[in-house]
């Protein structure tokens, strides 16, 4: 291998243990929020991993989170982003692009849909609310295909990752995958394996081999190399790449500062999970104490007390004179488990959000109910929306533009906030802008409210074009020069006849 090669490997090696510490909390989370995913004992191949588990708070608790991230941040079949000319953009050729940009958005959309983005993403979110990190590989599907896009949700216990200090982001990705024979030479054309791989490999078409997939940045782009380390006294390069953004996803819930592995709702609330599992647990024993009893009976050499069933309407025989089988009286009959199960529930659902952000749908809500739900949720969600915009939404748009524009079917530009930027038009984006919208609805209505004088300080065609922004209206609905047949004679209320 080369000395960039070695490097690679020497970064591999430093940071498996940083993510060693931390699987041991992973796991735990996972246990009682996710027992079902595949964990760090192996692919559960359909095994119940629920037979410790008592209280399903947690579980019900996440599954309700990740719909609702899901539904606020990338609604499937909606159209929850845009892409607009950025400002330093000429007038002249932001009016010329800006429906070209509406199209090309509207086409990612539309690979987005017919893609698996929405079953991987929501697998993603389940990751990030139990681990903190989630890792999405977003692949370019063979051209043909009904999607130019490939997604999968990476498991976080194969995967350790380093912050990039330059950016902040998860940029460094080594991923440990096992693959066939027939896999490596599949994915790996034209390499040359070792004897005993291919021996073994022809001889059980199911054996795996381990591999490690690196992706590490390089400038403005990232580089990627894969080596085959099983059974390998040194790791055998197998092949090299570059990628103009990297395929690896990883963002995270938050994090704390020196961490470079995120933490996640379930991380906090992990201690009241924990005590309601065992709450439920002592309230079940207690059931089926009271439901059979604790008896005693004299040992008079008569009763077999291994013949005796204690079951409805049996008929149990004892000697005579002697006392048989006696209930136990318990000293007292106080019950606070309901109390303090009750509590901790509250407790797990506040810090999942469930009982603030709720379930849409559960009853008939008004318009105006619609957007106060936004904008709390919003307001919830601020820090975390932030950090997933940067680490997940953005990244994932940039992708997705970049293959389509190598394919040819989106214009030939950078989106780099400057020429071109990212508008997004998710419910969770547009309850941010709430507040916005209402104060300039508020102002122009009083403004229009004061007669005709006042009127003319409400320049509506700008106005509109305010609104219409940030309402996520696409950008070719909106025309740029709106003229008044009498701009100096607008009457209140009458702002809508431009």
């Amino acid at each position: 291998m080369t000395q960039i090669h070695n490097e690679i490997m020497s970064g591999y090696d430093a940071a498996k243990p940083r993510r060693n510490s931390w699987e041991a909390l992973w796991k735990e989370c996972y246990q009682y929020a996710l027992p079902q995913q595949e964990s760090y004992d192996g692919f559960s191949g359909g095994r119940n991993r629920t037979a410790d588990i008592y209280d399903g708070t947690a579980m019900d608790s996440v599954e309700q989170l990740a719909a609702s991230l899901l539904g606020n941040l990338t609604p499937p079949w909606s159209q929850w982003f845009g892409l607009t000319p950025g400002p330093d953009m000429p007038k002249q050729d932001s009016e010329l692009l800006a429906p070209a940009l509406e199209k090309a958005a509207r086409l990612l959309q539309s690979h987005l849909d017919k893609s698996n983005f929405t079953t991987e993403m929501h697998q993603a979110f389940l990751d990030v609310i139990v681990g903190g990190t989630a890792i999405l590989l977003f692949e370019e599907s063979q051209p043909g295909d009904y999607s130019a896009f490939r997604f999968k949700a990476i498991p976080l216990s194969t995967i350790a990752l380093e912050e990039g200090r330059r950016t902040g982001r998860l940029d460094t990705v080594y991923r440990e995958v096992s693959m066939t024979l027939q896999e490596m030479q599949d994915r790996f054309a034209d390499i040359d394996l070792p004897s005993k791989v291919i021996e073994r490999g022809v001889k059980d078409s199911n054996a795996s081999f381990a591999v490690l997939e690196t992706v590490t940045p390089n400038g403005l782009t990232y580089d990627y190399a894969a080596f085959l380390t099983e059974d390998m006294t040194e790791p055998l390069l197998l092949a090299t790449g570059q990628y103009a953004q990297s395929p690896f996803i990883a963002f995270r819930w938050m994090k704390s500062p020196g961490e470079i592995y995120g933490r996640s709702p379930v991380m906090k609330s992990l201690p009241d999970i924990k005590t309601a599992n065992k709450v439920v647990e002592l309230i079940l024993k207690n059931a089926s104490i009271a439901v059979s009893g604790v008896w005693q009976a004299d040992d008079d050499g008569v009763i077999n007390l291994e013949n005796i069933e204690l079951t409805p309407g049996s008929i149990i025989p004892k000697a005579v004179g002697s006392k048989g089988l006696t209930p136990l009286e318990m000293p007292s009959n106080f019950d606070v488990s309901q109390i303090v199960l009750e509590d901790l529930r509250s407790r797990i659902r506040h810090a999942l959000l469930v009982d603030r952000l709720g379930m849409i749908g559960q009853r008939q809500m008004t318009a105006t109910e619609v957007l106060e739900r936004s904008a709390e949720m919003a307001l919830l969600l601020g820090a975390t929306y932030g950090r997933l915009q940067s680490e997940l939404l953005t990244p994932l748009i940039q992708r997705a533009y970049g293959i389509l524009r190598r394919r040819g079917e989106v214009p030939d530009i950078d989106i780099d906030g400057r020429l071109v930027t990212l508008d997004y038009r998710s419910p969770l984006a547009l309850g941010q802008r709430q507040n916005n919208i209402q104060n300039t609805l508020y102002w122009i209505n009083s403004a229009l409210a004061m007669g005709p004088e006042a009127a003319t300080a409400v320049n509506l065609p700008a106005a509109i074009r305010h609104l219409g922004q940030a309402l996520g209206v696409p950008s070719d609905l909106i025309r740029e020069e709106i003229i008044l047949s009498n701009p100096e004679t607008i009457e209140p209320n009458q702002g809508d006849q431009s």
